[in-house]
């Protein structure tokens, strides 16, 4: 796919999930169709089902699951995983937003993934689709086993999950990447910090 046809597909992308949130949150998940998203961001609905599938799609895709294998060896170092992943969560935090206002902030959909049971399961298979993808590339360093490999992997992606749970439980008033950072701090014993990250 060209370099301008992949920046025209992640922008519409991010345009019906920008219009879908609007909607979930002015009237509710379970209100809104696609066919709704669809008139919102001025695209066919079989367009929104091309590019997420169903409704729960819509919350739970992010550039994650678009990562190429190649990319996603350069995004993961199998030898410090957690700083790998406290790296992405600071630089998502800290990114400029594109719209304005603190509803707009790019973990607004988070919500959805606690108060939605749908979002939930979604979100549940995303991660389990995420682990076996981050599985083989730390199995391939040789120093644990396949199973060992899964059994971190599944820690690593699942433990995430639960840190951004509290976050969102906490009311979401300290950096995700704290919570992250503190969840993760048993597993150091694995991966010792290659990049001392600051105590939570």
């Amino acid at each position: 796919m060209s370099g301008l046809r992949e920046r025209r597909r992640l922008k519409a992308m991010r345009a019906i999930q920008e219009h879908a949130l609007d909607l979930f949150d002015e009237r509710g998940f379970a209100a809104v169709t696609i066919e709704e998203i669809a008139a919102a961001a001025e695209v066919s609905p079989s367009s929104v089902y091309r590019y997420f599938g169903t409704k729960e799609g819509i919350v739970v895709a992010d550039e994650f699951d678009r990562m190429s294998p190649e990319a996603l060896k350069d995004f993961l170092d199998p030898g410090d995983p957690i700083g790998s992943l406290l790296r992405a969560v600071r630089a998502y935090e800290s990114a400029p937003e594109d719209t304005s206002g603190s509803e707009k902030s790019p973990w607004r959909r988070v919500r959805y993934f606690f108060a939605e049971p749908s979002v939930r399961v979604a979100v549940c298979a995303n991660l389990d689709r995420a682990s076996g993808r981050i599985s083989p590339l730390i199995a391939a360093t040789g120093e644990l086993t396949e199973t060992q490999a899964r059994v971190i992997a599944n820690a690593l992606v699942f433990g995430y999950f639960a840190a951004l749970e509290q976050w969102y439980l906490d009311g979401g008033n300290r950096p995700i990447a704290d919570y992250v950072e503190e969840g993760m701090r048993p597993l150091r014993s694995i991966w010792p910090s290659s990049d001392h990250e600051p105590p939570a």
